[in-house]
């Protein structure tokens, strides 16, 4: 089973916004377009040569819309990578529920699990939700994502996720 790409971009597009300018994020990350971390991802060198922007370029003067929207579709891919990468199950769920997977991912990037020594961060801390997620316990899936701190920095978009989470269909 495969998503609906476009349909994901216009979701996330929808969460994200898109600013041509520099802007603090929640959690107080420069960030430009369509939620581009300028600070943990920042602008490969590939996005340079092809798009002529660097770190400091968009800081100074900001991106076009079409650098928005290239960089957007590069941050897309790094997210199925990521996936991929680290949670491989989610490419058997259904592709309501990839898009979840994938718009949480987007939000909050993939990040580590928490230790003994440090806190977790990114869609990689949720250690309780991603077995029953990849189990398909929608119930205890959507409870941890409903405790969660994320649920209450996000809003409208958790609330949204985790109705896609809970019935494996779209919203209406």
């Amino acid at each position: 089973m495969s998503y609906d790409r476009i349909r994901l971009a216009h979701e996330i597009a929808r969460d994200e916004g898109d600013k041509l300018t520099v802007y603090r994020c929640t959690e107080g990350y420069r960030t430009i377009g369509k939620g581009r971390n300028l600070d943990t991802v920042g602008i490969s060198a590939r996005e340079t040569a092809v798009l002529g922007i660097t770190v400091a370029s968009c800081i100074a003067r900001g991106i076009s819309q079409a650098q928005s929207d290239a960089l957007f579709v590069s941050d897309i891919e790094r997210t199925e990578d990521d996936l991929d990468r680290y949670l491989p199950w989610w490419r058997k769920l259904d592709p309501v529920r990839q898009r979840v997977m994938l718009n949480m991912c987007f939000n909050l990037g993939i990040g580590f699990p928490p230790t003994r020594t440090r806190k977790g961060r990114g869609l990689r801390a949720f250690v309780n939700t991603l077995p029953k997620i990849e189990r398909g316990d929608w119930r205890g899936a959507v409870a941890g994502m409903r405790a969660s701190l994320w649920h209450d920095q996000v809003g409208a978009r958790a609330v949204r996720l985790e109705a896609m989470m809970l019935t494996g269909k779209d919203p209406s």
